[in-house]
Parts: C-alpha cells; sequence; structure tokens
C-alpha cells in the first residue's frame, strides 16, 4: 500500500533533522527593527530571539520610548516571523517523502 516504508521513515527522519538544522540557521539570521527615525533600534534572531535593544540618549520621555519600543519590536519581529515561516515550510516540504494522496504542502 504505501511501498517501501523504511525508505520513507528514513525520508521523515532525514526531513526532522533539515528542520532542525534550519532552526539552528535562523538563529544567525538577524533582523534589525526601528522606530522614530531609527532613534529606537531592535535587532532579534529569525528564531525571534532579541539580541540588541538601542535607544537614543535624545529621547528622555518614559512613555515615549516605550511606544516607540514596542513598534521597532514588533516591526521586527513579524519580519522574522515571516523568514522563520517561510524557511521551516521550504524545509519541511523538501524533505518530507512522496506518501501518495497526502498532498501536505501546495
Amino acid at each position: 500500500m504505501f511501498g517501501d516504508l523504511s525508505g520513507m521513515m528514513a525520508k521523515l527522519k532525514e526531513a526532522q533533522q533539515k528542520i532542525e538544522d534550519t532552526k539552528a540557521r535562523l538563529n544567525t539570521i538577524l533582523i534589525d527593527g526601528e522606530a522614530n527615525n531609527g532613534n529606537i533600534k531592535v535587532t532579534v534572531t529569525a528564531n525571534r530571539h532579541v539580541k540588541n535593544i538601542s535607544i537614543s540618549e535624545e529621547l528622555t520621555d518614559k512613555e515615549e520610548i516605550e511606544d516607540y519600543l514596542i513598534i521597532a519590536l514588533n516591526s521586527a519581529l513579524e519580519k522574522a516571523n515571516e523568514i522563520s515561516e517561510t524557511e521551516l515550510a521550504a524545509a519541511a516540504k523538501n524533505g518530507m517523502p512522496n506518501i501518495p494522496g497526502m498532498d501536505l504542502f501546495k
């Protein structure tokens, strides 16, 4: 019915390894977000870990800093999420065995 079951299992294990390798690589991809003309900058990885936050000394209002920090973080995290989803989907699709009737990734 499914043909070479051991071959499919090996292919699934290979797909899992590709996904893990991709996750590790995503930790090395840095994405920047900024707000208020660059007065607040954040850097996150494609796995959505914050690596750096930079706040200009020109900004002194606490509420303003908080608001701009949220904008910068959301911008960077949105970009990171897009990259992560694209990369992980590609890794999963390329590693999946061809199982008849199971078109998981179109």
